[in-house]
């Protein structure tokens, strides 16, 4: 057994993803985080909704790769077979986001990011979140419903 690490997304900052987002048309935020997390806890402006893990059973997606690769084909991300889409998944801190990064990856995407501190950030000595990083803490454009 060896101890080298899985391939995994390209970690990027909230402000990286952003300026990503703003100078690449070929570049999209899938929010993977659960429906409620997404409606409820709000989300970055622009994003699509792919859930990775969601309720009831909070087990992966089977369908997440798939509905990835039907929005490559015909929806927002579009497709240029010259240049694949570039793919920025946003979680709450990071974790999950890695996980369905890995997934993407092992499908054969190949221009996969995760934004690391997520939606909401690490939590702070207090266990409050978005007080230490992620998309909301920079200011970033989001929406809540």
């Amino acid at each position: 057994m060896s101890n080298t690490e899985e391939p995994g997304p390209v970690p990027i900052t909230p402000n990286e993803a952003f300026d990503l987002l703003s100078s690449n048309p070929q570049a999209n935020l899938i929010d993977i985080r659960s429906t409620m997390e997404y409606l409820m806890v709000g989300h970055p402006a622009g994003a699509i909704h792919i859930p990775w893990l969601d309720e009831p059973n909070w087990i992966p997606n089977p369908h997440f790769v798939s509905r990835v690769r039907e929005l490559m084909l015909g929806g927002p991300l579009g497709l240029d077979e010259k240049t694949p889409p570039t793919i920025i998944l946003i979680c709450r801190s990071g974790r999950r986001s890695q996980e369905a990064g890995r997934a993407l990856l092992e499908a054969g995407l190949v221009q996969v990011f995760h934004v690391e501190t997520g939606f909401e950030g690490p939590l702070d000595d207090n266990h409050h979140r978005s007080t230490l990083g992620g998309w909301r803490h920079d200011n970033l454009p989001w929406q809540q419903c």
